[in-house]
């Protein structure tokens, strides 16, 4: 849990539930002295992305962090069912005060398995306090109305619910976050423990720039994203409210800025007027200025550049600007640009303080509709250059990147690099182990002003850099919370078209990931999934749900990893094979089929015994999984019971009768060339038509091999030697996982992993290596196009307790 609090202290840097009476009555118990309140739907989702957000790792170490881990441990043993609230303030004697708050439930807080705790109860104020201590860490809650509530401070628990009032402001900006969000952050910037520096400028980082700000947080591994909104009604103490009446416009600035700037302020205004009156508020009182020159301006700002700054005005009206600010007295001329001297270099300080603070713009060059200031001649120069050369940063892919995410007008916008974040990060706290953030290219805040509030968007991305044709590079790596139990698989998502992952740990958690990394859910399972997961689309609707058999449970989990209708069905006797999925017509009428031992069970999709399918008991134990195959307008469902392939109907009853006894290996069963295709455990091919008749063919394979089939393509591989179609590879010795087919973007992949060097092999159709393989992985992969772009994708394990996603160019 120690990364827990890297997100809310970071928010510094940057920055469900329908049921309208919940949300209050949570938002009521908020403790009066709080600074920061955090919702989240999943604290598992939630730890998972904190812990795999490549910047917010770097923060682990910090004493501060680990110490307020002591205080947020027992979130560990905390199963909410709804959403939560995790409030953080501070007491007069400046210890940290953190409070829990969520709906109750048996299960909440269950210390049932948990060594060294221990539970001490009292009774105050006519409520029960129950003191709960774990590895000499304590905390204090109570029940009541169906609400827990948590802390590590007595008094604030025990005053929680006798709180007669709550801050109306803060219930009301409440409201707004986002339903369904797995995370949203509330913050109290009036609270003078926790006033956030969002600017390059210290100056303008001592003004109070709002009162509350709501984000609803996406976090991945190399993104932290915001979008929500801020209110400050004091109009007189709050910086946002300089643009209140004003409309924002497009920022033009980025257009000017050279590509390695440090950062940038930009602000607009569609009525310079209304906007300077707003602002008079911070001048010295008595201070008289002329300010009509400026009634052109849309836009100002400050560009940032190794210790350098300059002043940027865009006006509508460049003509008139240029006839004031003067052009005789002319320093040189830069590329057929003159740059001119300016007497009045404090100007900008005066009229737009506190925005501007710079007070050395003693030279100005105008390009088209833009006037810069500066007294560094050589950033005039590269502002120049670079714009001529149409080179400037609004150009470079890490701001098309992150302007995705934004707005193209705003109020106010603030851009930083990698130096400028680290600078920004290292303004608003002390850390004992300086953060990197060198990927972080581009990162963002804007403020969109509306009518008393104002829209907040920020993004700090990690830009990778583009590949080259034919590369293969790890695009992410997951870490979870215990090593894994299964091989990671792709399943589709049905809300983008796009594709996440699913694997299950040895705990038997099962987790759904997402592409970009992030832990959607993870469910407690009794045991090993067997086999793949299957996809069915139970409602016909286009939603689908995840079907797949444990020991004794068959499971149907819809988007969210709850439980669909009458599932999980339960039984008593072990389920010995994968579940077997079959869908004959097309026409999302499923089957499911169980193995135990020696019986097979069919089951519709609402997990109703079919009756119709009348399979006796096999004589022998049924050791592969059954399967379906269709050739012609017949279907046949196909498994081995001993020495014996059952080829049934539909109903259960033989279709194609297999008179020959066959020591089958532990190959399975493929559909190749319309015959039923295997292999004997001495290495030989067999072939079995629709009418029972078997062929053999002696491939030298040895005792110790593997084959994997399309209807046309035959892959086997034995010990070292990989044969696809008729072409041989002959790979290094190692321990070769099964040969799998993939088919993508209208070309054959086929994988094998040598879990002894962990190295995994990809090769076409013609046996050829794929440009770059191998590469790391230590399982077999799952190959697929995850998000619909040109190239595929594949995933892996990585270490013990980790996925990997391969991207191919």
């Amino acid at each position: 849990m120690r990364t827990l609090w890297l997100l809310f202290t970071f928010i510094l840097v940057t920055s469900c539930n329908n049921d309208p009476q919940e949300h209050s009555k949570l938002i009521s118990l908020v403790p009066p002295n709080t600074s920061v309140i955090v919702k989240t739907t999943s604290i598992e989702g939630l730890k998972n992305a904190l812990k795999n957000n490549s910047l917010l790792l770097q923060f682990s170490d910090a004493k501060s962090i680990q110490h307020l881990d002591s205080k947020l441990r027992f979130l560990d043993h905390l199963k909410p069912s709804k959403e939560v609230l995790i409030t953080f303030g501070k007491h007069y004697t400046d210890s940290v005060q953190v409070a829990v708050i969520t709906k109750y439930h048996a299960d909440l807080f269950n210390l049932d398995s948990v060594p060294n705790h221990s539970v001490e109860t009292f009774t105050t104020d006519g409520n029960s306090l129950t003191k709960t201590t774990i590895d000499n860490a304590v905390i204090y809650s109570i029940i009541k109305d169906s609400i827990f509530f948590a802390s590590n401070d007595r008094a604030l628990t025990e005053a929680a619910f006798q709180q007669k009032e709550s801050n109306a402001a803060l219930a009301e900006l409440y409201q707004t976050a986002g339903n369904g969000k797995s995370l949203s952050i509330l913050i109290n910037t009036k609270a003078k423990s926790f006033k956030p520096n969002f600017f390059f400028d210290q100056n303008l980082n001592s003004i109070q720039l709002t009162n509350y700000i709501l984000l609803d947080a996406e976090l991945t591994q190399d993104q932290l994203k915001f979008d929500g909104i801020t209110t400050a009604k004091d109009s007189l103490k709050s910086l946002i409210n300089v643009f209140k009446n004003t409309l924002p416009q497009e920022n033009q600035l980025p257009k000017i800025c050279p590509p390695d700037v440090d950062g940038f302020l930009s602000f607009s205004f569609q009525d310079f007027k209304t906007f300077n009156e707003n602002l008079s508020t911070y001048r010295a009182k008595g201070s008289l200025l002329d300010t009509a020159i400026f009634e052109s301006v849309l836009e100002a700002g400050v560009i940032y550049k190794n210790e350098q700054q300059a002043v940027f005005l865009n006006s509508i009206n460049a003509s008139t600007m240029s006839d004031f600010f003067g052009a005789q007295n002319t320093i040189e001329t830069y590329r057929d640009i003159p740059i001119y001297g300016f007497d009045e270099p404090d100007l900008f300080s005066k009229v737009f303080s506190p925005l501007i603070s710079y007070k050395s713009a003693a030279n100005y060059v105008r390009i088209e509709d833009f006037f810069v200031f500066s007294n560094d001649l050589e950033l005039l120069k590269d502002i120049i250059s670079n714009y001529q050369n149409n080179t400037t940063l609004f150009t470079s892919a890490a701001f098309e990147e992150i302007m995705t995410n934004l707005s193209d007008e705003s109020s106010m916008f603030v851009y930083a690099n990698a130096n400028n974040l680290k600078t920004i990060i290292n303004s608003n706290f002390n850390i004992e182990n300086t953060i990197k953030p060198d990927d972080f290219t581009a990162s963002a805040i804007q403020f969109v002003y509306e009518t008393d509030f104002a829209h907040v968007h920020a993004i700090i991305q990690r830009n990778k850099k583009k590949s080259t044709s034919n590369s293969v590079y790890e695009d992410l790596n997951v870490t979870l919370d215990a090593d894994l139990l299964t091989n990671p698989q792709f399943v589709n998502n049905h809300t983008n078209s796009q594709m996440e992952v699913v694997v299950q740990d040895i705990n038997n958690n099962l987790y759904l990931i997402s592409k970009d990394g992030k832990v959607q859910w993870k469910k407690q399972l009794g045991s090993r999934i067997l086999g793949r997961i299957e996809q069915i689309d139970s409602y016909k609707n286009g939603r689908l749900q995840l079907a797949f058999a444990t020991q004794n449970r068959v499971y149907v989990l819809d988007r969210s990893g709850k439980d669909v209708g009458g599932f999980p069905l339960k039984f008593r006797d072990q389920i010995t094979q994968p579940l077997a999925v079959f869908d004959y017509d097309k026409n999302r009428d499923y089957r499911l089929l169980v193995t135990q031992g020696k019986s097979v069970l069919m089951y519709d999709k609402r997990g109703k015994t079919v009756s119709g399918f009348n399979y006796k008991k096999a004589d022998n134990t049924i050791n592969t999984q059954p399967q379906h195959f269709r050739i012609g307008k017949k279907d046949y469902i196909v498994f081995v019971q001993g020495n014996e392939l059952e080829i049934l109907n539909r109903v259960g009853k033989t279709r194609v009768n297999v008179k020959n006894n066959i020591s089958f290996s532990d190959s399975g069963i493929y559909l190749y060339d319309n015959t039923f295709t295997t292999t004997t455990a001495k290495g030989d091919l067999i072939q079995i038509d629709e009418n029972g008749k078997m062929s053999s063919n002696n491939l030298n394979l040895g005792e110790k091999h593997s084959i994997s089939s399309t209807s046309k393509t035959l892959v086997t591989l034995s010990d070292n030697i990989l044969h696809i179609k008729t072409n041989k590879v002959e790979l290094d010795f190692g321990d070769y996982t099964p040969p799998k087919i993939f088919y993508s973007n209208d070309k054959i992949y086929i994988s094998v992993t040598d879990l002894q060097a962990k190295k995994i092999y990809l090769f076409d159709s013609l046996g050829k290596l794929i440009d770059n393989f191998p590469v790391y992985g230590n399982s077999t992969i799952d190959l697929d196009n995850i998000d619909k772009e040109k190239s595929p994708e594949f995933v892996t394990k990585g270490d013990k307790n980790s996925i990997i996603i391969y991207q191919m160019n």
